[in-house]
């Protein structure tokens, strides 16, 4: 059944794939980024939460319209150069799905904070790891690569963005 599943030609259900995986791999990273910087100079935990939140509501605010400004943006241009624009993706649609990805995705690196999972840092880079491979590994269903490698890829890139935070707050601890 999985087989003949992923035999079948790319669906159109894979319009907003650019949106979603944007949306989530950035909702992800940015609100891990906080986690990490956080946990690396040695801060509250307390400090995550409004710091998480804050950057949640606001980044997946920004993505969404900046999704919304560079949909409407390539219709504009398509118009100007006379050609069709590309498959029919309503800007406000756009937004509203890089906003719900975003903010969906991103709550992962904050679940242990919000619910006391311990140890914090520990189980939010588990689950953070996680949401990136399963995010990555889901492209599959649209594009049919292979799950591991997409889930791997994303992995790496997140977990990269992720070590760069954590050094960055280990870093500036004697400043704050």
């Amino acid at each position: 059944m999985l087989t003949r599943f992923l035999d079948r030609e790319a669906e159109p259900s894979g319009a907003y794939l650019a949106e979603v995986i944007y949306g989530a791999n950035d909702g992800i990273v940015t609100t891990f980024a906080v986690v990490a910087g956080v946990a690396g100079a040695a801060l509250d935990p307390g400090i995550v939460v409004i710091l998480g939140v804050a950057n949640l509501l606001a980044d997946g605010f920004s993505m969404g319209m900046s999704s919304y400004l560079s949909r409407q943006s390539d219709i504009a241009y398509q118009s100007v150069v006379g050609a069709s624009p590309p498959a029919e993706k309503p800007p406000s649609r756009t937004a509203a799905v890089t906003f719900l990805a975003f903010i969906i995705a991103g709550w992962t690196p904050l679940f242990p904070y919000l619910f006391s999972i311990t140890p914090l840092f520990s189980v939010s880079v588990l689950a953070t790891g996680t949401a990136f491979f399963v995010v990555g590994a889901s492209r599959t269903f649209v594009t049919r690569r292979g799950w591991l490698r997409s889930g791997l890829e994303m992995l790496t890139v997140g977990l990269l963005a992720a070590a760069v935070a954590y050094g960055a707050g280990a870093f500036l601890s004697g400043v704050a």
